[in-house]
């Protein structure tokens, strides 16, 4: 396959939530740097369940572009689903994402395509300054670190919301059900040619995040429980450590009968050996209870999203995946 991409049409897909009074502006600068671009191009916008007028926004979009197609999810599924709605409606070769809130600038969009050009089926736009405030970074970066070990790949240290694929990538998760999911680690499922380029990151100026802290905690949390086996090598490893420990403890308690001829005194000492190990016990447990969970979540089959509206051309049509099981009340 060669690694030119020439003129193949762009999808761009923007996950929407709580952001009715930038729609407006993110539209015409989205446009506006497609329209330089050349390419044949679509803009999915999927309202996230956010319940302050963006859908009202976006069919009114939808209706003066017909370039622009809406996605209405039943409810707040999170983001990544969003993401993935969009990519199975996609009808372009290329996928490009990014956040609705303009701190990914559209103008660097050709920036991912040149690098993707050069032999890549993802890149990414790593900010070359981020601008979220320090525990949005400090928590960032964490989660960056948690997808290095769920996606294999040193490229996760890069990862941003901003980026372009190959749409035949999507081939490779195309029978993926469940509601937690990571975009990036599923990108793994189809290719290992990843790189990422240097982009600017703005300030954001209309609303607020939809990631707290404690929701990025999640997400890394998430992620590496739901792609990565490595929090039950973790207790694997602990229950190790703590068998060594345990044996010390008895060498040290013979050898202290024996030498001083008495038993090691102390309620103390009992009581703290006791606790650690319960502790290191109940840690174990947890863990393997977290696997439990998600595996009785995918038995109760809960969607990874919903569609109840569609608008714009080609409105009413099934996504692109039919294993998706997403049902479709079209709206023209």
């Amino acid at each position: 396959m060669s690694s030119q991409i020439g003129d193949e049409g762009l999808s761009v897909v923007v996950p929407v939530f709580r952001s009715r009074e930038g729609l407006h502006l993110l539209h015409t600068r989205l446009t506006a740097a497609l329209e330089r671009l050349g390419r044949p191009f679509e803009i999915l916008l999927v309202e996230d369940g956010g319940h302050d007028g963006s859908w009202e926004e976006i069919v009114r979009l939808a209706t003066q572009d017909d370039r622009i197609r809406g996605l209405r999810m039943g409810r707040n599924f999170g983001q990544h689903n969003a993401l993935l709605a969009g990519i199975r409606a996609a009808r372009q070769p290329l996928i490009v994402t990014l956040d609705d809130d303009l701190q990914n600038p559209p103008e660097e969009i050709h920036k991912l395509l040149a690098r993707l050009g050069e032999g890549f089926d993802v890149v990414y736009g790593k900010p070359a300054r981020e601008q979220h405030g320090f525990l949005r970074d400090m928590a960032s970066r964490v989660t960056k670190l948690v997808l290095q070990q769920a996606m294999g790949a040193s490229t996760a240290r890069h990862v941003s919301a901003f980026r372009v694929f190959r749409t035949r990538l999507r081939d490779a998760f195309a029978t993926y059900r469940s509601p937690f999911l990571s975009l990036d680690v599923l990108l793994t499922w189809g290719s290992s040619r990843f790189s990422y380029v240097e982009v600017q990151h703005d300030e954001r100026k209309l609303g607020e995040s939809g990631y707290s802290l404690r929701k990025l905690i999640a997400h890394a949390f998430n992620m590496v429980t739901g792609f990565s086996t490595a929090p039950l090598q973790a207790a694997s490893w602990i229950g190790f450590v703590f068998t060594l420990f345990g044996l010390g403890v008895l060498v040290f308690v013979v050898a202290s009968y024996f030498i001083n001829g008495v038993a090691v005194p102390g309620f103390a000492f009992l009581a703290s050996i006791v606790a650690i190990f319960s502790g290191a016990q109940l840690f174990a447990l947890g863990i393997i209870g977290e696997y439990l969970a998600r595996m009785h979540f995918r038995t109760m089959e809960r969607p990874t999203y919903l569609i109840t509206e569609q608008v714009g051309p080609l409105a009413g049509m099934q996504p692109a995946n039919p294993l998706s099981a997403v049902p479709v009340d079209a709206e023209a």
